[in-house]
């Protein structure tokens, strides 16, 4: 009787314990992105790869292997007004908060006289799952955008980029973006 007992204590333990370390006061982006994509203040977009809208036959085989690594993009804007510029910093420091996670890892830093911002990815080497583009300007608001694939190569992604400067994207699924940060 008394081992059941001491089992019973244990297992207890043990479910209080991974009730306290599952738990964290910072969401996930995924969890943030689903958190938000009703919210107000934001813009979401889930957005398929082919919406590309390129021609393979028109890609060199490094450029069709980086196409075919992507899956799709999960867009989440948010754009400041008068009205809502608490808002704006107290979602902008959960962001970055989140990004702060050990498990991304930086590529680069963006700096201009309109913005900052930072490429970051989770993955490793040529393996690489979910590349995140974050953008803030305090004027205007910020963007979160997630590209997520399967195996993704940073080098032929950025080998693609340079096809999409030339390509006749189809923008039907990005419509609202650009007015977002002007209007």
């Amino acid at each position: 009787m008394r081992l059941n007992s001491f089992f019973k204590s244990i297992l207890g333990s043990l479910a209080v314990l991974l009730m306290v370390t599952g738990c964290s006061t910072t969401p996930s982006l995924q969890q943030y992105y689903v958190n938000n994509s009703e919210n107000p203040n934001f813009l979401a977009l889930d957005v398929p790869a082919n919406i590309l809208n390129l021609d393979e036959a028109d890609l060199d085989e490094t450029q069709v292997e980086a196409l075919r690594s992507l899956k799709k993009l999960n867009i989440l804007a948010f754009r400041k007004t008068e009205e809502n510029s608490e808002a704006f910093k107290a979602e902008r420091a959960t962001v970055n908060e989140i990004l702060k996670d050990s498990d991304f890892k930086e590529l680069m830093k963006l700096n201009s006289k309109y913005a900052k911002g930072v490429i970051k990815f989770k993955g490793e080497g040529d393996a690489i799952d979910e590349v995140v583009i974050y953008g803030t300007s305090e004027d205007k608001g910020f963007a979160l955008i997630r590209v997520l694939g399967n195996d993704m190569n940073p080098a032929h992604l950025m080998n693609l980029v340079n096809a999409l400067e030339n390509a006749d994207l189809d923008g039907k699924g990005l419509e609202g973006i650009a007015d977002l940060f002007n209007g």
